[in-house]
C-alpha cells in the first residue's frame, strides 16, 4: 500500500467515515493538535525516567489515538452514517484526577506561577502542556459549530493538569527546584 496518494495535493483531507474538508478546517485543526500533543508525548517519553509516569503516559498515548480518530468523524447525515470509533476514555479523567492527586502529596506547596523548564524531561511535558491547552481550545472552537462527545474537553483539560503536575514532579525527583515567575 503506497503512502501517498495526492488525493490532498488540492488542499483538502477526506474525513473518517467520507467527505472531504479543507484541510485549514476546525475539525482538521481540532484533531491535528491531539495528533500533535501525542507526538510531543512520544519525545517526552524518552527522557523520562519514572516508570508510573511512563506507563501513564502511554495510556494517555492511546488514549490521544482514540480522541483524535472520534474528532475526526463527523456525525451522520443524510448521506452516510457515521463509522464506529473507539470510545472516549472518559473513565481516564477520574484515574488522571488520582494520578494529579499522588503527584501533588509529594511536591512542595505551589504559591506562586512557575515557568516551564528545569530538566529536559519536565521540559518537554511543559511542552506537552501547552500543545494540550493549544489542542483544548481547537476542540472547544469545533464544539460551538458541531457536535461532539461531551468527554473530550473534560479530557484535555484534565490532562494539561497532569502534564502540569508530572513536569514538578520530575523536577522534584532531580532535585530542581521549580522556577518562581519573576514580575520584574
Amino acid at each position: 500500500m503506497a503512502i501517498y496518494t495526492k488525493t490532498g495535493d488540492d488542499g483538502d483531507t477526506a474525513l473518517f467515515g467520507g467527505g472531504r474538508v479543507s484541510k485549514n478546517d476546525k475539525r482538521v485543526e481540532a484533531y491535528g493538535s491531539v495528533d500533535e500533543l501525542n507526538s510531543f508525548v512520544g519525545l517526552a517519553l524518552t527522557s523520562l525516567t519514572d516508570d508510573d509516569v511512563r506507563s501513564g503516559l502511554l495510556l494517555i498515548q492511546n488514549d490521544l489515538f482514540s480522541l483524535g480518530a472520534n474528532l475526526a468523524t463527523p456525525e451522520a447525515d443524510g448521506s452516510r452514517p457515521r463509522p464506529e470509533t473507539p470510545g472516549v476514555p472518559v473513565a481516564r479523567v477520574e484515574a488522571m484526577e488520582r494520578w494529579i492527586d499522588q503527584a501533588t502529596d509529594g511536591l512542595p506547596e505551589l504559591r506562586q506561577f512557575v515557568l516551564p523548564g528545569g530538566t529536559e524531561a519536565a521540559a518537554m511535558l511543559h511542552v506537552c502542556r501547552s500543545v494540550c491547552r493549544r489542542a483544548e481550545r481547537m476542540v472547544v472552537a469545533l464544539g460551538r459549530e458541531e457536535p461532539l462527545h461531551d468527554g473530550i474537553v473534560p479530557y484535555l483539560n484534565r490532562l494539561s493538569d497532569l502534564l502540569f503536575v508530572w513536569a514538578r514532579l520530575e523536577n522534584h525527583r532531580a532535585g530542581r527546584e521549580d522556577v518562581p515567575w519573576s514580575k520584574e
